[in-house]
């Protein structure tokens, strides 16, 4: 397998993982499972459904991004790439820093691993 299909099947499965997160967020947020997920108590869950909704389709935007990336001939799939692995790995960071250290190895350090194959494979 080449460094180019490794690169790429990478960024398919991190579009893969925030596809699985918008679901989560938007569709599954009071159930016991994303409640699991994400540490959260079926009142907190309750409350805060229309936040966690918006912050899915968030998630869904970096999953299409990443998806364009995967697919589009380069020069801009290459580029779009880049651009949205370090949108996750920003988002992650700040993740870990405001919400739960756990995001830091669920987002940002598979994204900047990916980044790292994408580069290599270019």
């Amino acid at each position: 397998m080449s460094a180019s299909t490794v690169a790429t099947l990478a960024v398919l499965a991190l579009a893969a993982l925030h596809a699985y997160i918008l679901v989560l967020e938007m569709f599954l947020w009071t159930t016991p499972r994303a409640r699991a997920a994400f540490g959260t108590s079926a009142e907190f869950a309750e409350g805060t459904k229309a936040l966690a909704a918006n912050q899915g389709l968030y998630n869904g935007f970096l999953a299409a991004g990443l998806a364009w990336g995967a697919v589009a001939s380069d020069p801009v799939g290459f580029q779009v790439s880049v651009f949205f692995l370090v949108c996750v790995a920003v988002a992650g960071l700040y993740g870990a820093a405001t919400s739960s250290r756990k995001i830091l190895f669920v987002q940002t350090v598979p994204a900047l691993a990916t980044l790292a194959l994408v580069l290599l494979a270019h």
